[in-house]
This record gives structure tokens, sequence and C-alpha cells, in this order.
């Protein structure tokens, strides 16, 4: 009972550990940790498995975290899915505040998404507007404590609610003031929505003179645009060489963005191969890690056998000794299957495909075997030498010769070899290591040679430490030849 309990906990410490047995805390931040390497549908499984743990645990802090990260990730697919989780993001924090910041935050986003609703189903856009004045009044209170960010995070949501509501003069008085306030991250954003708020109020030189003042950097979608909408400026304003230069600027920055893409397409997939021979190096030692702590638990199990033999008590001190082991080690285990969670399969694959080679290879082996043995018991000459043992017979050197070519072509020319190294060897020394070979007893290599067991013996000796050189007594002659 003993025994099977502790092979028992071996187990539990080699096999796969899931998620399942992590708090929702943990889940939530291997989501974010996923989403960094872009792992998306990942990512969203573990959301909402971390939304399901939360609400078990009641963890209301980590429930509406999840909940609103969940809805940024639904909204690329459903704003009205989008919607709908961050209402239980937004209801999960009010019923335990503990963010003013985080309060802010969702009621922004909630309203951003209701108004990309609104305007998709082209309906009332009010209880978006309800949603983010409240966002910019909680932001406007709290300026002194949080800074100017949020403020001009929730102006330039209200400047693209207005504007899709076409009330223009609204929406350009609130993107001024976000500009206005908006930190170096929240920048370019912000006189993007007020370069287009301008447009849409007519002032368009004023808006000619922020798009060419902005400086996108790296980011190609951001120029892109930029250019697009130089062009259209011009071409609104009638002033065909200004439009024909706008044009072919931006063609230009279409061609370079067209390069810029292929070269990052190019890194994209040298550092995606590079992470799948890293991921192939991992998934390998994995698998070598965990082959080696099921032979250790094997070997765990066989020596509390032996010492439950041996004696009961002693089996108690060295199974409880065994057990703290196991128990080490499932700890050891369990750090690095959390960092191969996402490599299980692969992992299983990789071990299914060793398995199925030893067998082929077991299988090949014992083929082998049977054809080697097949080939001895249709010799006649080797049949012959095996009855020596029942009575003395009459072997010719060409039996001899036709008993060693049919060994070489078994054992790989092993007769040929050695005589080759051992030239000093007797034509009698090589009969009585072939006879070795075949595993002839002492007593038939006499009878064959007619001289005594005790004789057959000595010879057998004599050639392993003169001819071959090995004076362990241990040692026999069979097991030099198996080495040579």
């Amino acid at each position: 009972m003993l025994v099977g309990m502790l092979i028992l906990q071996g187990i539990v410490a080699c096999r796969d550990h899931s998620p399942k047995n992590d708090d929702a805390s943990l889940r939530y931040r291997l989501a974010l940790a996923m989403l960094e390497k872009d792992s998306v549908k990942a990512a969203e499984d573990m959301l909402r498995a971390s939304i399901r743990l939360a609400r078990e645990t009641n963890d209301l802090h980590t429930l509406y975290l999840s909940q609103s990260r969940l809805a940024q990730l639904l909204a690329d697919g459903s704003t009205a899915a989008a919607v709908d989780m961050m209402r239980q993001a937004l209801q999960t924090y009010e019923r335990q505040p503990d963010s003013e910041r985080n309060h802010i935050i969702l009621l922004d986003y909630l309203g951003t998404y209701l108004g990309q609703l609104a305007y998709e189903e082209e309906t009332s856009f009010d209880e978006a507007l309800d949603y983010l004045q409240r966002a910019h009044a909680l932001a406007e209170a709290s300026r002194d404590t949080m800074g100017s960010e949020l403020v001009s995070q929730t102006l330039t949501s209200l400047a693209n609610i207005h504007w899709a509501m076409e009330d223009f003069d609204e929406a350009l008085r609130c993107a001024r003031e976000g500009e206005a306030c908006a930190p170096a991250s929240l920048k370019l954003g912000a006189q993007h929505v007020l370069a287009r708020c301008l447009v849409s109020a007519d002032s368009l030189v004023e808006a000619e003179a922020l798009y060419r003042a902005m400086q996108p950097g790296d980011d190609v979608k951001l120029a892109y645009i930029i250019q697009t909408n130089l062009t259209k400026l011009a071409l609104k304003r009638h002033d065909a060489a200004e439009a024909e230069e706008a044009i072919d600027s931006a063609f230009a920055q279409a061609e370079e963005l067209y390069f810029d893409a292929m070269r990052q397409k190019d890194d994209y997939y040298q550092a995606t191969m590079q992470q799948e021979r890293s991921n192939e190096r991992m998934r390998y030692a994995s698998a070598l890690y965990r082959r080696t702590m099921w032979g250790v638990v094997a070997f765990a199990a066989v020596l509390l056998i032996a010492g439950f033999l041996v004696a009961r008590d002693r089996l108690r001190v060295v199974a409880t000794r065994r057990k703290a082991e196991v128990w080490q080690r499932k700890h050891e285990v369990d750090n690095h299957i959390h960092e191969a969670i996402r490599r299980r399969q692969d992992e299983q694959m990789l071990r299914q495909n060793m398995e199925a080679q030893h067998t082929l290879l077991r299988q090949r082996e014992g083929t082998i075997s049977f054809l080697q043995d097949f080939v001895l018991q249709r010799s006649e000459a080797i049949r012959k030498l095996k009855g020596i043992a029942e009575r003395p017979i009459l072997f010719s050197s060409h039996e001899w010769q036709e008993v060693e070519r049919t060994l070489d072509a078994i054992d790989e020319d092993r007769f040929a070899r050695i005589r080759q190294r051992y030239p000093e060897l007797r034509d009698e020394d090589i009969q009585v290591c072939i006879l070795t070979r075949l595993r002839l007893p002492n007593r038939a290599i006499g009878n064959l040679f007619s001289i005594t067991v005790s004789a057959a013996q000595h010879r057998k000796l004599k050639i392993k430490k003169e001819i071959f050189g090995e004076p362990n007594p241990d040692i026999t002659l069979e097991q030099v030849l198996a080495r040579l």
C-alpha cells in the first residue's frame, strides 16, 4: 500500500499540470504575457478562465480587469459583444471600487464602444455621450492627483462622438482642448482627431498645417493616413499643382510603406524561425527531463520494494526519505511545466514518434536475431559441431572454413578482423574462439581436440591472456570476443 502511494505521487509529480490549479490573478497575468507574443486566441481563452475563477473566488479586482481586457479583444470582431463585456466590467467595479483611474478608463471604453455600436447600427449616441461625459467629469476632478492624461483621453473620445453626431463645432472644441493637454504618449492621436475635426469644420489651412506638423515616426499606418488626408485637402482646395505633388508624395510614401512591410515581414519570418528552433530545443529538453523523472521514480520504487523484503522497519525509514525526495522533485517539475504550457501538444507528438521509433528498432533487432539463429540452424557444419557434447566427431578443414565464413557473415567479419589484428593466432586458437562464440561447453571443446575439460579451459584462458591481453579473471573469453 505504501509503495503504491509513492508511485502514484511520482506519477502526479511527472504529469503535465494545467492552469486549473492556478488562481484567477495568475491566469490574468498569463493572458497578458500571451498577448505580448500575439497569441490572441490563447489569451482570450485564458481571460475567460480567469473570469470564471474570479467569480468563484469573489476576486472582484481581477474579475473586472479580465472583463475589460477581454472586451478590448472582442471589439476587433464584434462591437456588441465588446459593449456587453465592458458593461459587466463596469458593474463589477462598482460593486467594489478600488481605483478612480480604472473607473475613468472603464467609463471611457464603454462610451467609445457604445459610440461605435451606434455608428454601425445608425442609432442614438445619447448613452455613449452620457458615459463619456461622466468619465470626463471624473478626470477633470482628479486632474491634480492623476495629471492631464485621462482628461486628454476623455476629451478626444468626446470629440469622436460629437464628430459622429455631425456636431462639428463641439467636436472641434473638445479636440482642441484634448490636444492642448495631451502628454507626449497621446499627442499624435489627439492631433489626428483634431485635424479630422478641422477638415469637417472647413478649416482646411489649419488642418493642412497640423497634418504637416505631425511626425509619425515608425508608425507607417499613421504616415499613410497623413499623406492621404493631405491629398484630399489639396483636391478639396482645387489646387492642381499641390494635388499633383501630394499624390506623388502619397505614392512615394505607399511605395516606402510597401518596402517597409516587406522588410517587416522578413524580420518577422526570421524571428519566427528562431522562435521555432528555440521551442524545438525546449520541447526536447522537456521530454528528456520527463523521461528522466519517470526513470528516477521507477528506480525509487524498486529500491523501496527491495528494502521491504530486507526489513520492514528499514522500509519505513527509506520510504519516508524517498517520499520527501519525490515531493521535492514535484515542485521542481511544476516550475518547468508552467514554462511549457503551450508546448504540451508538441511534446506529446514528439514522445509518440520516439515510442514508435523505439518499437520499430526493437522489431528490427528481433528480426536480425531471428535471421542469425535461422542461418546458424541451416548450416550443416554448425549443427554437426553442436553434437560434439554427446560424442566425438571428425571435423575437416573445409568444414572449419564453412563455419568461419558463416559466422563472419553474421558477425560482420569478426574472425577475419581478428586474424588481421592478431596474426600470431594459430588455426587451433581460431577454432577454440569459434567454438566459444557458438557457446559450446568445455567438454565439447575437449572432445573435438581430444583433451580434458581442464585442458580446454586452460587453453581458453591462455588465449585470453597471452593473445588478447586480458588479465582480469572475471572476464571470460566469450566476453572478450563479443567486445572485439
